[in-house]
């Protein structure tokens, strides 16, 4: 099955992959939430953990192999392959997340953040949380994203929140900054549980179309770093498979969520709920953002834009993965790998819509989704319609906007090749 971002031009194409790496950041800002008021704000800090854990190896590995920077050697990246799998990680979503790479050797570099979109959205809750984000979640879970490229892999502060009142007021000040340090001598982080479990899904061994090397642009990643990902400048074919991929990005940390958050709930409903109201939030918040990017809202026929906005949303892609069928007004979905793996797609149907809801009205509040079983069963159809009066915001969206990521613009960046200093 072809991918739905084939029908997107290598334009829209490339303003969209940075708009759905930045969603998967929204991801714990709609989660995280809840998670602190069913478990507290240390059961959340675990939560975190446990599902970047869980995922970013993965995932990792993945794009490595898909735009042709893996290691020759398995397990035997260097620094440079680390920064690369950061610039395409939605942990780390392009200015938003303003990493600044320094190179020394291939087994020694730095980075900084001139900017924290997650510092900016945390910061007003106080020194808490920003240590738990900052100190509790980012010390594991950098070394383990480093496991996909070299278990001997080091990730260690040089300085980070939180910050002096004269280091808020400061202008031009990095957020933080690290050192990565590759050395045998350096023992390999235990996995979590979980990432055995996520590894198996059908989201990990997921088989998507290889680029095609003869399209025009670039057909991998497999030249020198740049202190900016240009998307512009990847092929149209290139730009659909790091789509789909950011998409699974999306799918495994979901998992990773779901596994950890079973763990700390005693019955499915209440796992469910807690997965559907992150849902909620991040769909709509990153249907928002999808709709502005590609000029959705300014069609005249709401109805087709919400279709259009509902092909391209990670809650029905990759098409591999997610059996849509989108026409006029109608979404057809039947049972499919993403079913199998429990995922998004997997929470919706007839019983519930709110994230589906969510979507179309980004577009407009006055849009709902009408969905029943499918006469043969097996599947369900949605049928996009108006009404007269407008829905309120959900409040889960609502709590996702919060984050500074909801309105964050990105901006043009030259993109400059890195050279060990």
């Amino acid at each position: 099955m072809a991918s739905r971002f084939a029908d997107l031009t290598r334009e829209e194409l490339a303003v969209v992959v940075p708009e759905l790496l930045l969603m998967g950041q929204l991801i714990d800002r709609s989660g995280m939430a809840w998670c602190i008021a069913a478990f507290g704000r240390e059961e959340m800090l675990q939560v975190a953990i446990e599902e970047w854990a869980a995922a970013s190896p993965i995932y990792t590995r993945r794009m490595q192999e898909a735009l042709g920077y893996a290691p020759t050697e398995p397990g035997r990246g260097d620094v440079v392959t680390i920064f690369k799998g950061l610039q395409l990680d939605i942990g780390a979503p392009p200015q938003f997340m303003d990493f600044r790479y320094t190179v020394h050797d291939p087994w020694r570099g730095e980075f900084r953040l001139d900017h924290c979109g997650a510092l900016m959205d945390v910061e007003p809750m106080g020194e808490d949380y920003v240590r738990g984000m900052c100190h509790d979640i980012e010390d594991p879970t950098f070394d383990a994203t480093a496991i996909a490229s070299n278990p001997h892999a080091q990730v260690r502060p040089i300085h980070r929140p939180p910050r002096s009142d004269a280091e808020r007021a400061a202008e031009g000040h990095p957020h933080c900054a690290w050192t990565v340090v590759i050395d045998d001598a350096f023992p390999e982080p235990e996995p979590v549980p979980a990432l055995a479990v996520n590894a198996a899904s059908r989201a990990a061994t997921l088989e998507l179309a290889p680029i095609d090397p003869a399209d025009e642009g670039l057909a991998d990643y497999a030249g020198p770093l740049l202190s900016d990902i240009d998307f512009a400048a990847f092929s149209k074919s290139a730009l659909v498979r790091i789509a789909d991929e950011v998409c699974l990005q999306m799918h495994l940390l979901d998992r990773g969520f779901a596994l950890a958050v079973a763990e700390r709930t005693e019955t499915d409903a209440e796992l469910e709920k807690l997965r559907r109201k992150q849902l909620v939030g991040v769909a709509g918040i990153g249907a928002e953002r999808l709709a502005r990017a590609l000029g959705l809202l300014d069609l005249a026929d709401p109805v087709a834009a919400a279709v259009r906005l509902l092909a391209v949303h990670p809650l029905l892609n990759p098409a591999v993965y997610v059996d849509a069928t989108l026409a006029e007004d109608t979404l057809v979905v039947r049972p499919s790998p993403a079913h199998e793996d429990q995922a998004w797609i997997s929470l919706c149907g007839p019983g519930w819509t709110g994230a589906l809801q969510a979507v179309v009205r980004a577009v407009d509040a006055h849009l709902d989704v009408e969905v029943s079983p499918l006469p043969e069963g097996g599947g369900w159809l949605g049928r996009v319609v108006r009404r007269t009066e407008p829905a309120p915001e959900a409040d889960e969206v609502a709590v996702t906007r919060f984050s500074t990521g909801a309105t964050f613009a990105f901006q043009p960046r030259r993109s400059l090749p890195i050279t060990p200093v």
